[in-house]
This record gives structure tokens, sequence and C-alpha cells, in this order.
């Protein structure tokens, strides 16, 4: 019944959401008179932040029209390449009339960038789509809402992901880079080592990026709450059956406002200062940080809900049993073995700050890619990054990108040696022996 309480709760807000908006802007449109009179200022950013905070936030959109490409801007169109029920991958097509440009895009290497399916839309890896746009032709998977998906398609398992991320792999070629965020390091490691134990092309490089391929190292929060309730727990506290005013109704999914509650609740006192600084931004006329404040809280805010036995899987599978790094995992009746990995590259990326996968966490992929020659693995650690700052923001702009770029080019060529990357914590700890 919460999942139904919460549709009834929002309906409920919907119209008072609505009128604090038109309220808002009664109070601060320069031709309103309202706008004259005392505390009008006031008043029109706190009806704006109530606005905010009872809104209901729809799934955002990539909106890159255009990138820049060496010294040209080209145009950039969204395209669906291949669709699932339970997904959709999009590419990023580059269109330019610059024959230089044209022919520098031509010989760039193609990224497949998996999205994580863990409460959030695609579209917040809108930075890192975005740069990657500069040096290489983009495929991203985009997770669709459980609740939007009908009944008739069947359930959604942890195994299916691993198909679908082997069936996405296939559809971009075997030249593809694979780039992993946060959730799906795990499911891609065993999409690629089943692919590997077949015989089967594996992507030129792999880079994951703040995963918990063993959430047994540094536990956060997150993994702790997965460790430490039963898997009846989450099963009987957690799941809840899509209301009927959606295609999805009846459904069984882990529902997306709850996952954003736990968001929420991890830094409670970090939400509410941004708040009270949007309003107190407002009341100065501070449009830019206004500006910014909305557009992070638009993509934080729109969550998306999981199907259940997707969600059942992954904390049983990664978080209860420790499936991967015990060696113990079967998808559909096959051992999965990264050992089996030869040809592929390997970066692992974590950000120094990271409480959603702790230290070490995406790592211990180099522990278990034993078949990969170690001049070909690779690990980076991102000074002063928080979990989003490894791929969205300045760090990821000016510190991360330009690793995975780096990466993914010294691995195009065969013959090629690949580039020395840099290695942070192996200079910290040279810089402390020196000291």
């Amino acid at each position: 019944m919460l999942y139904q309480w919460y549709e009834a709760q929002r309906a409920l807000l919907s119209p008072f959401s609505e009128f604090a908006s038109a309220s808002s802007k009664l109070y601060s449109h320069p031709l309103s008179p309202f706008t004259h009179t005392p505390m009008a200022q006031r008043v029109s950013a706190g009806l704006d932040l109530m606005h905010r905070l009872s809104k209901e936030y729809e799934k955002p959109q990539f909106n890159i029209t255009s990138v820049r490409v060496g010294t040209v801007d080209v145009a950039v169109q969204e395209q669906v390449a291949l669709e699932k029920p339970f997904c959709r991958l999009l590419r990023f097509k580059r269109f330019t009339d610059d024959s230089p440009a044209l022919t520098l895009m031509k010989d760039q290497p193609t990224v497949l960038v998996v999205a994580p399916l863990s409460g959030h839309h695609s579209t917040l890896l809108r930075d890192t789509v975005k740069a990657l746009l500069q040096d290489h032709k983009v495929f991203i998977t985009d997770w669709t809402d459980a609740r939007m998906v009908e009944q008739a398609a069947g359930p959604f398992h942890l195994d299916d992901y691993v198909a679908y991320v082997q069936e996405f792999i296939r559809h971009v070629g075997p030249e593809v880079n694979v780039i992993s965020v946060c959730q799906p390091t795990v499911p891609v490691l065993a999409a690629i080592s089943l692919m590997a134990s077949r015989g089967e092309p594996t992507p030129r490089t792999m880079t994951m990026m703040g995963g918990p391929i063993d959430a047994r190292k540094s536990p956060t929060a997150v993994n702790n709450l997965a460790m430490n309730k039963s898997y009846d727990w989450f099963e009987n506290n957690v799941i809840y059956r899509v209301p009927v005013n959606y295609p999805g109704a009846g459904r069984r999914v882990y529902p997306g406002f709850l996952q954003h509650s736990g968001f929420i609740a991890m830094n409670p006192d970090r939400h509410l200062k941004s708040h009270y600084d949007y309003f107190m931004d407002l009341m100065r006329g501070d449009d830019d940080n206004a500006d910014f404040h909305r557009t992070f809280y638009d993509e934080y805010n729109a969550v998306l809900d999981m199907p259940a036995e997707y969600y059942l899987d992954t904390i049983k599978t990664v978080f209860q049993d420790f499936a991967l790094v015990n060696g113990t995992w079967e998808v559909d009746g096959e051992l999965v073995r990264p050992q089996d990995i030869t040809t592929s590259a390997l970066l692992t990326i974590e950000g120094e700050l990271d409480d959603i996968s702790g230290a070490g966490q995406t790592k211990a992929a180099h522990e278990l890619c034993t078949g990969i020659p170690k001049s070909r693995q690779f690990h980076y650690d991102v000074e002063g990054a928080g979990h989003y700052g490894i791929f969205s923001g300045r760090r990821w702009r000016e510190k991360v990108y330009p690793q995975v770029r780096d990466f993914i080019a010294s691995h195009q060529a065969e013959m090629k040696q690949p580039v020395k990357l840099a290695k942070p914590t192996a200079r910290k700890a040279a810089a402390r022996k020196a000291a």
C-alpha cells in the first residue's frame, strides 16, 4: 500500500505545487504590481522553493545538441540504435560539413557507456557523454522505468541485464571500448567474462568507475545496509506493486522514491543547506547559482523504479554472496570467469571520497582479471572526488576524462604500446617514503 499512498500524496500536492509556482512568478515578474510590495522577493523565493520541494520530477533530456571536435563545433543527434523492453541503446550521432573534422571523427574510437540501473536515469551521465563526444563515437544504455513496462514483457533479472550488455556489445562491434559507471561494473565484467569464455571477441578496453566489484572492501553505508539485512527483509519491506495509473500496473518493483529517500538520508544536512542556499540565492538575485541548483536537483530528484527481480538478485549476488569475487556466480548455467579475459585492457577508477563504493572495491577487478597482462592493467585514484565527481563536474573533465581518453587511444592499434598512465597512489606512496 505504500506505493499507493505515495501516489495519493503526489496527486494531492500537485495543484499546490502549481499554485506555488504561479504565485512565485506573481511576486517576481517585473510587470506585476505585487513585485513592488514589501517582502515581495522573500515571498517569491519561499513559494519557488515550496514548488520545487513538492513538484514531480520527470525524466530529464540529454539536450546535447552540439560538441566541439578539434576546432569545429559539430551537431549532435540522439538516435535509438536498439530497443529492448527494459532498455534502449542510444547513439549520439555527430554531423558536420567540415571535411577535416569529418575525417577526424571517422577515425575516432567507439565507446559504449553502460549507465547504472540504480534509481536515476541515464541522463545523470550527461557530463560523461558530452566530454566523450569530443574524441569518440558514443553509445549509452538508457534504462526504462520499470513502472512503464507492461507485465506482458515478463520479469527482468540480473542475468537479463548481463544478456542485454552482451547484445549491445555485439551490436556496436568488437572494436568497442566499454565504460561502466558504478552499479554496472559487476554485470559488465560478468558479460565480458562469459564472452571470453565462449571464445567471442571482447571489447578493446574496459573502464570501470566507482563500482562494487568486491563490496567487502571498505564497506560504505550502502554496503552495510545490503549486507546486514536478509534477502527476505528486502523482499518483504521494499518491494511493491506498481499502481494502476501506469502501464506496468501490478509489476513488482523497488520504487524510485524509496531509493531517493535513501540517497537523501545519507546526507540530510548537505541537502538542507543546499536548499537554504538556493533560497538565499533567490533573495540576492544570484541567478547563476540558482540555475545551477535547479539543474542539479532536476536530475537528482528524477528517479525510476527498478524491477524487483533485478534488484533482489543484485542484493544477493553482489552484496551478500559476493558471488563474482568468490567464483561462484553462474549466469544461465555458465560460470563467470573473469580470468578468461585476455585481450581487453583494463582501467579502474575510484574517488578518494566516494561514499557509495568504498576504496578498493573497483580496484578488486585487477585481482580477478588475471588473464590480462599487467602491462595492460591500470588504476587511477581521483584525489578529492566523491562518487559523482569521478564521472561529472570539474574533476571529471579536468582529471578523469584525460586519463580515460588516453587509455582508450593507447589501445586502438593492436601493435601499439600502451601509454603509461599516471598512478597517483604510487606517486603518493613514493613521496611518503622519500619524506
